[in-house]
């Protein structure tokens, strides 16, 4: 169910608050295709790891949760998918993940 970038931000954060680290020890970004963006182009372990997603109810509420997690301190590149990407996502960085 797409979330308005306030859920979606209050969720991620809250995620990421429970794990207890910092938020620089995240990336955060959007993406039209979750599982390849997470999995196949981050390379973040599909079980047992850290990470999050939401779906936004479109682009530019994914942009906003985006930019507010990059505001809060998360490392990200930065909107650069298309007007389809709506998912944003988090995930805790380590040595098994790009970057």
């Amino acid at each position: 169910m797409a979330k308005t970038s306030r859920e979606a931000f209050a969720e991620i954060s809250a995620y990421i608050t429970r794990q207890g680290g910092s938020y620089s020890d995240w990336y955060c970004g959007i993406t039209s295709n979750i599982e390849d963006r997470l999995f196949a182009h981050h390379y973040v372990p599909k079980k047992f790891y850290w990470q999050i997603a939401r779906e936004c109810e479109n682009s530019e509420s994914a942009r906003a949760v985006e930019k507010a997690l990059l505001d809060f301190g998360c490392d990200g590149g930065g909107s650069r998918e298309d007007e389809d990407s709506i998912y944003v996502y988090a995930y805790l960085k380590s040595s098994d993940t790009f970057p």
